[in-house]
């Protein structure tokens, strides 16, 4: 049996949990954002959406569509707090869970789903029990792949379960709008259809493939590779709850790669002091970007080793960041390390990345530091004397 990935999503996630504590709202059009017209809105529920309302429009807009549409602004201590009891619930079904975000995550049920007689009625029975405790609706899709089970949980929303399986690509996926294809972001979808590529099938043909990796260069392949249904089913969860988060929220917008990075970098070296302090090591990172419309991202990867290091954590939080970057703006940054252990308890190998490498100039200084004499140099060394 090959693996059995879902994909969970709280539908309308801001809006519904403003619904739960004003009864009064439900059933009308309702959006979160700043009553300052100039700003945009995080969400909309859907009967806004049916409106022609929708997240990240301005204010002003939404209002000129929809007079009668309800604004509030966020409270997002109460999100996260409904947020937690969202995945709490799910966590009595399996640990293997993936966040993606504060309302969307992915499980990998592949055994679990072996209990019951009919595949499922394991998603019927989430989804009805994150209603009963938190009294929030979810979609959820059910794939093989991480992809897949995104692809499907966005077909029936609200509260839909769809199947998606490689064999239905055809029928299921590929005549979708390629604007639907989650990973192709909004500037480049007109790109796209400029150069004939209409459907996620256009994108996925072999016919199409040159002029679009022309286009979209290193990271067009792992995108047709998706549409084709070639995803990778690995999660990256911890079992402990054991972790340890540094966090940042800015007062200038961060819009390009490189104040990413130098961010990033900032946080790398704050999130290692902390471990080194507590001599812990860890071997799973995450990274989490939050927007300007308050929509957060949660990413993560694994190691083979365990470590504290500040190179390293940098690096995979980098690759974290370049493969899920967004031109349009953050301003809150999270940076964690799970799965910690006590680092006089590990046993650590030989890794190429624990072990700086060290260059001629730094491996002649030490020996002659042991020899107390400056008896060895470099042929470069006398290059440089004889030029002077």
């Amino acid at each position: 049996m090959g693996k059995v990935i879902f994909h969970i999503d709280l539908n309308a996630f801001y809006a519904s949990c403003e619904e739960l504590r004003h009864p009064e709202y439900k059933g009308k059009p309702l959006a979160i954002g700043s009553k300052d017209r100039r700003s945009v809105l995080s969400t909309a529920n859907y009967e806004a959406r049916k409106k022609g309302v929708h997240s990240a429009m301005p204010v002003y807009q939404a209002l000129s569509l929809c007079p009668e549409l309800i604004l509030i602004e966020g409270d997002f201590n109460y999100y996260r707090a409904l947020s937690a009891r969202f995945f709490s619930c799910l966590k009595k079904y399996t640990f293997k869970i993936e966040p993606a975000s504060i309302d969307e995550c992915y499980m990998d049920v592949t055994e679990i789903i072996k209990q019951y007689k009919r595949p499922l009625d394991l998603a019927f029975q989430i989804q009805q029990s994150v209603l009963n405790e938190t009294g929030l609706s979810v979609s959820i899709g059910v794939a093989p792949n991480r992809f897949l089970a995104k692809m499907a949980s966005d077909m029936r929303k609200p509260a839909g379960i769809t199947v998606l399986r490689i064999s239905e690509l055809e029928t299921k996926l590929w005549p979708l709008d390629i604007s639907l294809m989650y990973g192709i972001g909004k500037k480049t979808v007109p790109e796209l259809k400029k150069i004939g590529i209409q459907t996620i099938g256009d994108f996925a043909s072999a016919e199409n493939e040159t002029k679009i990796l022309q286009l979209m260069k290193n990271s067009g392949y792992a995108l047709i590779q998706k549409a084709r249904g070639h995803s990778s089913s690995q999660l990256h969860y911890s079992y402990t709850q054991k972790s340890c988060s540094v966090s940042k929220t800015y007062s200038s917008n961060i819009y390009t790669l490189k104040e990413a990075f130098d961010k990033v970098k900032e946080l790398s070296i704050e999130l290692s002091n902390r471990l080194k302090k507590d001599n812990q090591k860890g071997k799973l990172i995450s990274i989490s970007l939050r927007d300007l419309n308050f929509h957060t991202i949660v990413r993560s990867q694994s190691l083979n080793q365990y470590t504290n290091q500040p190179q390293i954590i940098y690096e995979i939080a980098t690759n974290l960041i370049e493969s899920n970057f967004e031109s349009n703006g953050y301003r809150y940054m999270a940076l964690t390390m799970a799965s910690l252990q006590n680092a006089n308890q590990i046993v650590d190998q030989i890794s190429l990345f624990e072990i700086p490498i060290q260059d001629s100039k730094t491996i002649i200084e030490q020996l002659n530091h042991e020899l107390k004499k400056d008896v060895l140099f470099r042929a470069s060394d006398l290059l440089i004397k004889e030029s002077k």
